[in-house]
């Protein structure tokens, strides 16, 4: 919008026109810095915002928290915290028990226990295949999980599909696609002749 063809002398219903413009603009620059402040505080709070040194700390005492901890499978889904904590008593002083469960707060079958000594996880994994309502649990130290780093499980070969690969002498080197001329995942039909004979 060109400013030099507005006569600013003309008539007082342009300027103020313009003066209301100008103010409109000076509240949503209001509003704009104050949403910005909002979202900057929202994305602290959150913990979106780390430092390097902040984020290095946390990676630090997760894994000072995990080398603390067992992992317990196949619990039985009627199972409590406190009888997983009554199972782990021995080993050493249980911190805190969590039994993992889904969206709709229905138990997964496995649990969490952390020890207040490292060295109860030693004696905790000598508790493998101990039975708990008569289930054999399955204890394990626990592993640390690494943000960003998922295990990859690459996709089963199709024989429809073509493209096997071969467990000859190199197997990295894909095999070439063969055409199925019967059209993708099917197979040929043996039919009947459709003449009555009396041969067959």
């Amino acid at each position: 919008m060109e400013h030099d063809d507005v006569d600013m002398t003309g008539a007082d219903g342009t300027e103020a026109e313009l003066d209301d413009m100008k103010k409109r603009l000076k509240e949503m620059e209001d509003e704009a810095a104050a949403l910005r402040e909002m979202q900057a505080k929202v994305e602290k709070e959150m913990g979106a915002v780390q430092e390097p040194s902040t984020a290095a700390a946390s990676q630090a005492s997760r894994e000072e928290v995990d080398s603390r901890s067992v992992f317990v499978g196949n619990v039985d889904y009627a199972c409590t915290p406190e009888e997983v904590q009554q199972h782990f008593q021995s080993c050493g002083t249980v911190n805190r028990v969590t039994i993992r469960t889904d969206k709709f707060g229905q138990p997964k079958g496995y649990a969490y226990v952390e020890f207040v000594e490292v060295e109860a996880v030693q004696e905790a994994i000598l508790l493998n295949e101990s039975e708990l309502h008569g289930r054999q649990l399955k204890v394990s130290a626990k592993r640390t999980n690494i943000p960003g780093m998922k295990q990859f499980r690459g996709r089963r070969p199709n024989p429809a599909m073509g493209g096997f690969r071969s467990r000859g002498p190199n197997p990295f080197v894909p095999t070439p696609f063969i055409y199925n001329p019967y059209g993708y995942g099917k197979v040929p039909r043996m039919r009947m002749p459709m003449r009555y004979s009396p041969y067959f």
